[in-house]
């Protein structure tokens, strides 16, 4: 009897020690931390075993169309803003005055933008937290949106369709993206974990792929990709990518974690669909098929010319 009871001891003080609230990413799991990392994260919070999880891997042949996808109003996305770069100990994070707001797209309501956060994973290797045909990118930025009547995210949350989150992948290029210089900066004064500093202005709109290229997106219902995992979030992937040099991408591999180790792999194992379906906007059904259609007049072209 007295085993069992110093067992049980035991095993209260680990779940103390770990904590609810104690989850980690795969790169920070070690002899030394032995925290939640994600296939743990149930016990951080039971939301986290849900059946409508994010991310997910999208199957584009898998996607349908849907004529209700149609291009979204974005309002005050051009306006600047100044606000404070945060190390939050998992990601970098910015708030935003809700003044911004999407609506259209599909969505059923107006939503207004509360903060943008990143996922990244080791100089500047895979690190997307969505992947398209298991093809994982680079980084992956989240503009965190609520319906417009709440005032704050838990409200939202309690709502199945109350936060709409955009997401918007990234790839390397040969050239840095001067739209992203304030926030590559500012990352240099957040290094550690709570770190924080005043971001010089930028609007929404200059993080995002060019104008012309937001009518083509993914969409499926979902929820949080951090614990408490809660499954009450519209998803719009973009598929066009925002281009970022290598030293911008690795930049983001300089920060810390709290316990000082490098700040990488910040990015969730995609989850099972679970009979969930994808769709997919008009525009980019008509970019896929105009792909298509470029690849067969290829092949016959070689074909025509081999003969």
């Amino acid at each position: 009897m007295q085993q069992l009871i110093v067992s049980a001891l035991l095993a209260s003080l680990w779940t103390l020690s770990t904590g609810a609230g104690d989850w980690c990413y795969q790169s920070q799991f070690s002899c030394d931390h032995q925290c939640n990392a994600p296939e743990k994260w149930d016990h951080a919070n039971s939301n986290c075993g849900g059946r409508q999880q994010s991310p997910i891997n999208v199957v584009t042949r898998k996607t349908l169309k849907d004529e209700r996808l149609t291009p979204f109003k974005f309002q005050n996305y051009q306006q600047t803003f100044s606000g404070t770069i945060k190390n939050n100990g998992h990601s970098v994070q910015v708030g935003v005055p809700h003044l911004s707001t999407i609506s259209g797209g599909g969505l059923p309501d107006t939503y207004k933008a509360v903060q943008f956060h990143l996922h990244w994973g080791s100089n500047g290797g895979p690190g997307s937290e969505h992947t398209i045909d298991g093809e994982q990118y680079p980084m992956e930025l989240h503009i965190v949106h609520m319906k417009h009547q709440y005032t704050d995210l838990t409200t939202a949350l309690s709502d199945p369709e109350g936060v709409a989150v955009l997401g918007i992948f990234y790839e390397r290029s040969n050239s840095a993206n001067r739209k992203y210089d304030h926030i590559i900066n500012a990352l240099k004064s957040i290094k550690n974990t709570d770190g924080n500093t005043s971001l010089l202005p930028i609007s929404l709109a200059q993080l995002m792929p060019a104008e012309q290229n937001l009518t083509s997106y993914y969409r499926y219902k979902g929820s949080l990709t951090t614990p408490g995992c809660t499954e009450a979030v519209i998803w719009t992937l973009f598929e066009h990518p925002v281009p970022l040099s290598i030293e911008q991408l690795r930049a983001f591999s300089e920060l810390k974690f709290h316990d000082g180790k490098p700040m990488v792999g910040t990015f969730r194992p995609v989850q099972p669909l679970n009979g969930r379906q994808v769709y997919r906007s008009g525009g980019a059904m008509m970019l896929a098929s105009s792909t298509l259609l470029m690849l067969a007049i290829t092949t016959a072209l070689g074909f025509s010319q081999s003969n």
